[in-house]
């Protein structure tokens, strides 16, 4: 039977916030017909199954996609954000994108198919002939793809509701995701939290302004993380000398670091990393990004287990890969260990008919995403296009910092010698800070210091950069 068979320039793989982004620049600058394929049930990816109370950890002002403001670039009056730029909950991210989606389907050059499987074949990148299945239904689709096949899941972006727990849990043992906390009725006899990135710490924070008090609760910590300092990373004039005196203190650090171990002393030091305690080095660094008040609270916590990672949770105990934690059968264990993306291998973001998403800015997925979009409609050489979008390695130990920062210096370089891209980042919302340097006015002799001091260090950080990293590789 002959299958039914759809048309379209790009079949974009994901309606999460990279395959969102993407699509809203590809509609702004080029003609192209999109067909959207996701397993969910409507767009925004991962935020349709995150944890009601969760909120983007970066500001909002420069989250989403570059044609639609995301909240209404208010600042926190009260909580642990207060004085900062508002940051968006999983529902107002979940209707942006819904609405957003409305837009796409209205304009008529978009096609959307929620919760359906694109079916994986190499060889569809050459025929141009791909297949997609309904979860629903099992109807099985074809679409002729004139130009690309963008992939946006490369990382596969992971909530802890969609994953079980990595250890053995007792008959009995109540463990459960970040979800189900809003939905406690009785209070148990202790609270053990169980991981320590982006999840473990909205966890902690959530049970602590909700009453539950410090020693009630018990955080298993397999490692210690660095964490960005979210008052270095706020837009808007108002916040100038916080971010590009961050920037330069960022860059002095490196400039001056004799080992890697002494940079990150030097960016505790200047408040660009927080970590939790001063006595223990973090073995991990995954970008959360955390407020001087939320640190404070956390380390409100005393009851910290850094007895590496949980093998299996017991009626009476907790088995770690380093020892055993004496517990009891009426605990309540939020598991907050699912990896928010996987540690892939970078691999071109061009090559051929194939477009893999990836990050060509540090820790900023959807300005990324924008701007490959603009680099793949307005240039032809993919040789030339791979040289714009060098591709940031995801973050797991200390040293990714390093390596992160690299390859992001590397592409601002080329893409200040570019007047098209030069001009493109300077003028897309989801930048944030390069229109706020190009503001400045000659009287603003203080901004002006800042620049000059930032730009002055880029070029000897970047050379002692490689050699930290060179160092370092000789340690192993």
């Amino acid at each position: 039977m002959e299958l039914p068979t759809l048309e379209a320039d790009y079949l974009i793989i994901g309606s999460g916030a990279a395959g969102m982004a993407f699509a809203d620049t590809l509609l702004k600058e080029s003609d192209a017909k999109i067909i959207m394929v996701d397993r969910h049930h409507g767009p925004g990816g991962h935020w349709n199954d995150a944890y009601s109370f969760v909120r983007l950890h970066q500001p909002s002002a420069y989250y989403g996609v570059n044609s639609r403001q995301l909240g209404g670039d208010a600042k926190d009056a009260t909580g642990l954000n207060a004085g900062m730029h508002e940051r968006a909950t999983a529902a107002e991210l979940v209707s942006y994108y819904e609405q957003l989606m409305q837009g796409f389907l209205a304009c008529g050059r978009v096609q959307y198919f929620p919760m359906c499987d694109y079916i994986q074949d190499d060889s569809s990148d050459i025929t141009g002939k791909h297949h997609f299945k309904s979860l629903m239904s099992g109807e099985l689709r074809r679409v002729n793809v004139r130009g690309k096949r963008v992939d946006t899941t490369y990382f596969n972006t992971a909530v802890p509701s969609t994953h079980p727990p990595r250890y053995a849990v007792a008959s009995g043992i109540k463990c459960v995701p970040l979800n189900a906390l809003p939905r406690v009725k009785q209070p148990p006899s202790g609270y053990v939290v169980v991981g320590s990135g982006k999840t473990g710490i909205d966890a902690c924070l959530w049970l602590l302004e909700n009453g539950v008090t410090p020693d009630d609760l018990t955080w298993i910590m397999p490692r210690d993380a660095w964490y960005l300092n979210r008052e270095k990373v706020q837009p808007g004039a108002e916040f100038f000398t916080q971010s590009y005196g961050g920037f330069a203190d960022q860059m002095e650090a490196v400039r001056d670091a004799t080992s890697v171990d002494d940079l990150f002393e030097k960016l505790n030091a200047n408040g660009q990393l927080l970590r939790l305690d001063d006595k223990v080095q973090p073995g991990m660094f995954h970008g959360a990004i955390i407020s001087q008040p939320e640190m404070q609270a956390l380390k409100r916590i005393k009851n910290i287990v850094r007895l590496g990672r949980v093998l299996r949770i017991e009626s009476d105990q907790i088995v770690l890969e380093k020892g055993t934690l004496p517990s009891d059968p009426h605990r309540l264990y939020v598991d907050c260990t699912a990896s928010a993306v996987e540690r892939r291998p970078p691999v071109p973001v061009f090559s051929g008919n194939k477009i893999t998403f990836q990050m060509v800015r540090t820790f900023q997925p959807t300005f990324s995403a924008a701007f490959v979009a603009h680099v793949e409609a307005n240039y032809d050489d993919e040789a030339e296009k791979n040289q714009f979008c060098g591709v940031i390695p995801m973050a797991s130990e200390p040293v990714h910092w390093l390596t992160m920062l690299e390859v992001n210096l590397a592409n601002q370089y080329k893409w200040s010698k570019n007047k098209d891209l030069r001009t493109w980042v300077a003028q897309s919302r989801l930048d944030g800070f390069t229109a706020l340097a190009q503001s400045v006015r000659p009287a603003e002799t203080d901004k002006l210091a800042l620049l000059q001091r930032y730009a002055a260090s880029v070029g000897p950080a970047a050379a002692n950069l490689q050699k930290l990293l060179d160092k370092k590789e000789l340690q192993r």
